[in-house]
């Protein structure tokens, strides 16, 4: 589904309930010299099949698997990684749940939640001041954020990527309505008129509830006001959003409210990913995490031969028949991402493209999950990562380094230095020009 009806106007500020930030420049004006380096996680469930997915050989000169041969046409802009481990190894729970925060352990049982800050949280607080948007939290199945989903402890392990705070996991939205509401507003339309009317409305709640909030918690025992906190943190991200829409100037391009969620798997995708582009390309944020598929996904994909679910085939038992059968569905998830490839190739951002200045971390928490083993994790890096990032190379690190030391070098990389992220001991070398 196409829902820009005209090409977004360049240097015009996006204006309305929730977007308010200037478009990359037109080819006819000055270049910026220190492009916004963007972040994409892009998550892919239930393993893979790692025999059709690893190179034989390193370096340059490796060739591209049965897997990866759809990324042929961006050869230069990726790196595959091999020989890096996941840092909380437990079955489907730690394969999403430590995938950006790096945690070592979670949570006992359905109802305690604990992990650690994730990568893109990290990146989102120093975008905050940026950008409309400090993240955006995306995936292509409804979340469950009750109930045990696996191994008896919480389905948030598996529903999402992104934690902002050891105890505050964030809901990956899978409804695209819901995402551009975030991204543009509530009120139905791009008129100025009535977008003006909804900021005010929204204000004048916003006021109502600081003030309710100030007051509830003088009455509450400390232990209770750190909740407030946090609530009042999240009032807090949309006055701020509220505030910078409402000093914009300029028009919003026109565009179609998606009414919901195609039934379609690939529309559905496709939208999504369209309202990817869109906040990527506007600058309304710079930190994206998604998930095509959550972890114990049972999804068939009859569209490409394989009708079987999803989570039950890649339980293959070492079956070389039923390998052979998932991988084209991880093919498949790579095709399609190909796709979404060529479209931020062929978007300008300054004096290059989108995928130029982004850095994309792509991949999965477990490797063959027959065993749920989490060796020798299936990733790749992809962008120019703003030139920070070398790409037509298959790298193997044979000390099997955590994805936590993946985590803090690609930090490095989008120049957001940390200590550490979850339990990192260090940083990868190689990951450069």
């Amino acid at each position: 589904m196409h829902f820009l009806h005209r090409s977004l106007p360049r240097r015009t500020l996006l204006r309305g309930a929730g977007a308010a930030l200037a478009l990359p420049a037109l080819d006819a004006m000055a270049a910026s010299a220190n492009p916004a380096h963007r972040f994409l996680a892009f998550y892919v469930p239930n393993g893979m099949a790692m025999e059709y997915w690893t190179p034989a050989q390193t370096g340059r000169d490796f060739a591209l698997t049965p897997i990866l041969e759809p990324l042929a046409p961006f050869r230069n802009q990726v790196q595959v990684l091999s020989g890096i481990k996941a840092n909380w190894n437990y079955i489907h729970a730690g394969a999403s749940g430590s995938f950006l925060t790096g945690t070592a352990r979670g949570g006992k049982n359905e109802v305690e939640i604990v992990a650690d800050v994730s990568m893109d949280q990290l990146l989102a607080r120093h975008h905050a001041t940026h950008t409309q948007v400090a993240s955006l939290e995306m995936a292509i199945d409804p979340s469950a954020n009750a109930g045990a989903c696996t191994g008896n402890l919480s389905c948030v392990y598996t529903h999402t990527l992104s934690w902002r705070s050891p105890t505050q996991p964030l809901p990956m939205e899978w409804n695209p309505r819901a995402v551009f509401e975030r991204l543009f507003g509530d009120a139905g339309t791009t008129d100025r008129t009535a977008r003006a009317v909804r900021l005010a409305q929204q204000k004048s709640v916003l006021d109502s509830v600081s003030e309710k909030l100030a007051s509830l918690k003088a009455q509450l025992e400390p232990s209770d006001r750190g909740k407030v906190d946090a609530y009042a943190e999240a009032v807090r991200d949309v006055e701020l959003r509220i505030e910078k829409a409402s000093k914009a100037t300029g028009e919003l391009p026109a565009i179609d409210q998606p009414q919901g969620a195609p039934v379609d798997f690939e529309e559905h995708l496709k939208l999504m990913l369209d309202l990817q582009l869109l906040a990527f390309q506007s600058d309304l944020t710079r930190v994206i995490s998604f998930m095509i598929g959550k972890e114990q996904s049972a999804r068939p994909y009859p569209q490409i031969g394989v009708p079987e679910a999803h989570h039950p085939l890649s339980h293959h038992e070492d079956d070389p028949a039923l390998i052979a059968h998932m991988s084209k569905i991880n093919r498949y998830h790579v095709v399609l991402f190909a796709k979404y490839l060529e479209r931020l190739r062929a978007t300008r951002d300054g004096d290059g493209s989108l995928l130029d200045h982004m850095t994309i971390l792509y991949g999965s928490g477990i490797s063959n999950s027959t065993r749920h083993s989490g060796d020798n994790l299936p990733l790749l890096v992809a962008g120019g990562g703003c030139g920070t990032l070398a790409g037509g190379r298959h790298l193997r690190f044979n000390d099997k380094p955590s994805i936590t030391n993946l985590l803090v070098t690609l930090m490095d990389k989008l120049g957001v230095p940390v200590e550490r992220v979850g339990g990192s001991t260090g940083r990868i070398e190689g990951l450069s020009m």
